[in-house]
């Protein structure tokens, strides 16, 4: 059954984990290899502590504005922070140093921007690459067919690590209808590993949201970024 909008955030949280963990299960994975990432996209900080202190470790931001002032408040909270929203080029000296991993490198410039603030600032960030599945004119991303030789030009940059792909599928009705997304990633991950790029790893998976993030983890997930089923419906 599904929690209603009204249960405590606490209880939302371990559902969320719960319901990955039996779909680990029912794929035969290892639940260990699958990390929830809480989406606090216009989530306050009052209600990102109640998730915290119910077992939240990963908190994804979509915007540096919003982010760092959740960060200060939450200086002393064993978390660590990804940047999951689209990254602009003006924006990538305020990311680096401050999130752990960024999900959605989109294109070339992106990943060369990042290389060069990440060398400025003596650090090597790591990064994985976003994935424009559907075909979508509206939605950023490498095309499936570009990303086995662009991965190449990118992992020659000094200063960012390769650590997987992410991808957020077309709008579907129901996470099964997003199933075929999801092995198209899986499958694009695996001949791109089987290239041997040096300095590139495909370790991470990062696909599933709220409506789909059951599906995503039986076909191979290692990151689910999942906001409204813990937090309730964005209101900005």
């Amino acid at each position: 059954m599904d929690l209603s909008a009204g249960e405590p955030i606490a209880e939302r949280v371990r559902w969320v984990l719960s319901r990955i963990r039996a779909s680990a299960d029912k794929a035969g994975r290892d639940p260990v290899g699958i990390r929830l990432v809480a989406a606090t996209k216009t989530v306050t900080v009052e209600r990102i502590q109640a998730g915290i202190d119910a077992g939240l470790s990963i908190l994804g931001e979509n915007r540096v504005q919003e982010a760092i002032p959740k960060m200060a408040a939450l200086t002393q909270a064993p978390v660590r922070w990804h940047f999951i929203g689209q990254l602009q080029r003006r924006k990538v000296r305020s990311v680096i140093g401050l999130f752990d991993l960024i999900h959605s490198v989109d294109s070339l410039e992106l990943a060369q921007e990042i290389d060069r603030r990440a060398g400025e600032s003596g650090r090597r960030q790591d990064v994985l690459l976003e994935v424009n599945v559907g075909g979508e004119l509206t939605k950023a991303g490498f095309r499936p067919a570009d990303l086995p030789e662009l991965i190449k030009r990118i992992a020659v940059f000094a200063h960012l690590r390769i650590k997987g792909l992410m991808a957020i599928p077309p709008p579907t009705p129901d996470g099964e209808s997003a199933r075929r997304y999801f092995v198209d990633l899986r499958e694009l991950a695996r001949r791109i590993g089987a290239q041997g790029v040096p300095g590139v790893t495909m370790d991470e998976l990062s696909m599933g949201m709220s409506n789909d993030y059951e599906v995503a983890v039986e076909e191979g997930a290692t990151l689910v970024r999942v906001g409204n089923a813990i937090f309730g419906a964005r209101h900005a």
